[in-house]
């Protein structure tokens, strides 16, 4: 990253964020009846303080405009949008259009997805620096997109050819490292679950709910696997230490500290994505505002 509106972007970028945001499948649901609740719990994270929301599954600018027109500041992003499925061309007109309406509140997040969910998957590294080359022909800018990385190489691409990194699933551990990698100016704003749960079984339980897509996954296991973690650790749905690692649960204290963690380690921003066991497109708005009361 060496230019100099790209780096005032980020800049203004990381400040409009903030420390959290908000990470959710359910704000970017295209059910019609629900619109009006996704806009009103937007409107309500805005108001408790959150500077971003992350808009969870193959997310486009489409889902995050009715999010960015109900609210004044805050900032909406897609977490991820799939290389695959939407082309730089398309990209660039939505893009233009949510701009002109609402200059600088949406961030593009792009990611590969995987082999075992994209038909289309092939030489990842290569097709991604392709779609920014497309992207770049067609005038989106490199200070408004993000990608979902994982291993140094997407890092690297994070750093020289986006705003910065939206990592999914990772340990502080992992945010220092990609820090290392990033240097200063990029926007780190990796993605971390929490469960609001003391007991620790049930925590688990809810953990590895959601945990057990991902142990199918060779990008997240390999980056497990790099972080230090064996093959040992993905039988039965995951060790404690694996899931331990991976969600924060417990009390307000041990949660805060869990999230403190990833600023000591080098994130900018860190995206809350709550688990509470209710399907992916609920929205868990008394479970943000213990979030916001703790944090906030």
């Amino acid at each position: 990253m060496n230019d100099v509106t790209t780096e005032n972007q980020v800049r203004s970028l990381k400040e409009a964020v903030g420390r959290y945001g908000i990470w959710s499948v359910g704000l970017r649901s295209e059910d019609p009846q629900r619109a009006g609740e996704r806009a009103e719990a937007a409107v309500e994270l805005e108001q408790l303080g959150f500077g971003a929301v992350w808009l969870g599954g193959s997310s486009t600018a489409e889902n995050a405009a009715p999010l960015i027109a109900a609210t004044e500041r805050l900032i909406v992003g897609t977490s991820i949008q799939s290389i695959w499925t939407q082309d730089a061309t398309a990209s660039a007109v939505s893009f233009a259009d949510l701009e002109t309406a609402h200059l600088g509140r949406f961030v593009l997040g792009l990611g590969v997805s995987h082999a075992k969910l994209a038909d289309q998957y092939r030489r990842p590294y290569a097709s991604m620096v392709a779609h920014l080359d497309a992207l770049d022909a067609v005038g989106v800018p490199a200070g408004r997109r993000m990608l979902a990385a994982l291993g140094p190489k997407m890092l690297k691409l994070s750093r020289d050819r986006a705003a910065g990194a939206l990592p999914y699933l990772v340990t502080p551990e992992h945010t220092e490292q990609a820090r290392e990698i990033l240097g200063e100016v990029p926007l780190l704003a990796p993605e971390f679950k929490v469960v609001l749960e003391t007991d620790p079984d049930r925590a688990r339980a809810l953990a590895r709910g959601v945990l057990a897509l991902y142990l199918s996954l060779p990008n997240y296991t390999d980056s497990f696997l790099r972080l230090g973690f064996a093959e040992s650790d993905f039988s039965d749905g995951g060790s404690d230490r694996l899931v331990d690692a991976l969600f924060a649960w417990g009390d307000e204290d041990r949660i805060r500290a869990r999230l403190d963690a990833f600023h000591a380690a080098g994130a900018d921003h860190v995206a809350i994505q709550v688990v509470t066991g209710q399907s992916p497109d609920s929205l868990p708005r008394e479970e943000w505002r213990r979030l916001a009361g703790m944090l906030l």
